[in-house]
């Protein structure tokens, strides 16, 4: 086991991994993972299912401890000092976390609870996060009758009580139909305008294009890839335009004047 580093001084990124490692068995879920989100970005962490992207975000969180390497979360490292990074984390799953029975008001105070917040300021934390996420009119109904976005607006919202300086959401959009994602996403933008860093993992190159600051690629428990997503779509390929043209007979024509507008030499 690799001695523990000195925490990064206060100024330096939100969240911080040098190569960790981790594996399980025969499997190696992490092979060297290298990340770095400054405060008040949004890091996305993109790659297929198995490719080590669940596997980093638990141990970022102290779920799992790496078998190699090191990470540090609000200046504090996972080894450590994992209670000092839970109480600086939000964390919102693959699937919301919700108990259906409870009202979304009572699972926000319950979370409130669980952190130590006394009665009074729990209740006016989960009103003011109920307001936050557009879920005041719902508020006393049980989250079991909310729909998908809702309940993950719910999620988020319990992800928030604490008031973390870091939130990891673990594709938070799966499953959504297109207006629950369009939420989502709003919810990601309102966090990181008050400050919040976020760790974003997705399959989706449209939601990291849409949200994050900067991108890494991970498949097979390495980060293949890093970059801004214009940075790295610029890097897999270009613009296509195709017409179809009703008269075959005028696709002459159609490349002549069609020369002109473009560095490449159109084809049929």
């Amino acid at each position: 086991m690799s001695r523990a580093r000195p925490a990064p001084p206060g100024d330096g990124p939100a969240l911080r991994a040098e190569g960790l490692t981790k594996r399980f068995g025969t499997k190696q879920a992490l092979a060297g993972v290298d990340l770095d989100a400054p405060a008040g970005t949004v890091l996305g962490l993109l790659g297929p299912n198995g490719a080590g992207k669940t596997t980093t975000v638990r141990v970022l969180t102290t779920l799992l401890r790496p078998d190699t390497g090191h990470a540090w979360v609000a200046g504090h490292d996972v080894r450590t000092a994992p209670e000092a990074v839970r109480a600086r984390l939000g964390l919102s799953g693959q699937y919301a976390a919700v108990d259906e029975k409870l009202t979304g008001r009572e699972n926000l105070y319950l979370v409130a609870r669980l952190y130590g917040t006394g009665r009074g300021p729990a209740r006016r934390r989960a009103t003011e996060l109920l307001d936050r996420f557009r879920l005041s009119e719902a508020a006393d109904r049980p989250s079991g009758t909310y729909s998908g976005g809702m309940r993950r607006r719910l999620d988020l919202a319990g992800a928030l009580v604490a008031r973390p300086a870091v939130v990891v959401l673990d594709e938070p959009t799966t499953g959504l139909d297109p207006r629950g994602r369009a939420d989502t996403w709003e919810c990601v933008r309102e966090l990181v305008a008050t400050g919040t860093t976020v760790l974003l993992t997705t399959q989706y190159l449209e939601e990291a294009d849409q949200l994050a600051d900067s991108v890494a690629v991970i498949d097979h428990g390495r980060v293949i890839a890093q970059g801004t997503a214009a940075a790295l779509k610029s890097r897999v390929g270009g613009e296509r335009l195709t017409l179809t043209l009703p008269d075959p007979a005028s696709r002459p024509g159609a490349l002549d004047l069609l020369a002109p507008l473009t560095p490449h030499r159109p084809h049929l």
